[in-house]
């Protein structure tokens, strides 16, 4: 590569790299704004370390201890084990471009160990206390239609296995709901996803019920002055409903989620199906519900079985 191709600056090659992600790979903006805010600290850090503003040349000649410096500045600031690893993810994907569109590459990377992650599992909400939540949402103080839109809500959650903003995303043309609904996930992935009857039943109530009649192109879901819902409305009925029904602080609109693989697992589903009705692109994100799975087993097992329990 010619001298010349190694002079702009480094936060050109970010700008443009966030350019690449947001038109080729087409990531969400909250992710874009989180790979920008992870790469820009990186940038600003070895600018204050170096004394110097970071060009293509530099970036590919940074040292395994410049890296270093800056995780353990960030681990200084209170930073997480968990935050850290994916500050450096988002520094790799980062130098994974520039590899490829311009040609810099850093070894010096790959002797940088990730932080450990202490492994946590999710926080499924019980069968139980998903129906109590769903029927809950009618004994609350507000308009019939207001039930209706919530309950449809936590069934495409739970019944679905959809994240809040895949269900606010349903338009007035994916009405009414038929057997399987065309869901875009994160990526702008499609899948496909069973509807079950109780689901497509909630989603007609409330359609039925709403004083909103919005263009089949808007979402389908509406707030209480006639805009498109959004995820903090959902988030507090949540916290709501958990309160009135004493549920613990883990029970959140993504805990129906969880609840939705976990309860299918349990069931006899296979993982290979539940990643793919859940979108995961990697069958390793869809495998920890088998350890959670395991560990309630082994909870009930300690519980019930008399050789469990010690004297």
């Amino acid at each position: 590569m010619a001298e010349r191709d190694l002079t702009p600056s480094a936060d050109d090659a970010l700008k443009d790299w966030l350019g690449y992600l947001a038109g080729e790979k087409r990531y969400s903006p909250k992710t874009l704004e989180s790979y920008g805010r992870d790469v820009s600290a990186f940038l600003d850090f070895q600018f204050a370390h170096r004394g110097e503003r970071l060009t293509l040349r530099h970036l590919g000649d940074l040292k395994a201890t410049d890296f270093r410096a800056w995780l353990a500045d960030r681990r200084r600031d209170g930073v997480s084990a968990r935050s850290l690893a994916r500050f450096l993810s988002s520094v790799r994907s980062f130098y994974r471009y520039l590899e490829q569109r311009c040609g810099v590459s850093c070894s010096a990377l790959g002797l940088v160990e990730t932080p450990k992650v202490p492994r946590s599992l999710p926080k499924p909400v019980s069968t139980d206390a998903a129906r109590q939540m769903i029927v809950e949402t009618g004994a609350r103080d507000m308009p019939d239609w207001i039930a209706a839109r919530d309950a449809a809500v936590l069934l495409l959650l739970y019944g679905c296995g959809l994240r809040i903003s895949e269900a606010l995303a349903i338009t007035v043309a994916d009405l009414p709901l038929g057997d399987v609904l065309r869901v875009t996930g994160k990526g702008q992935k499609t899948r496909l996803v069973p509807v079950l009857p109780a689901v497509r039943e909630a989603m007609a109530a409330y359609v039925v019920l709403s004083p909103f009649s919005p263009d089949p192109g808007e979402p389908a879901f509406r707030a209480v002055r006639g805009g498109a819902l959004g995820a903090r409305a959902i988030q507090e009925m949540v916290v709501n409903l958990r309160s009135r029904l004493g549920l613990p602080a883990s029970t959140t609109p993504h805990a129906l989620r969880h609840s939705f693989a976990t309860h299918l697992l349990a069931g006899g589903g296979d993982l290979r199906t539940i990643q793919e009705l859940l979108g995961h692109a990697s069958l390793s994100t869809t495998q920890v519900y088998a350890a959670v799975e395991g560990a309630h087993l082994t909870a009930v097992h300690a519980a019930a079985h008399p050789r469990a329990r010690r004297r």
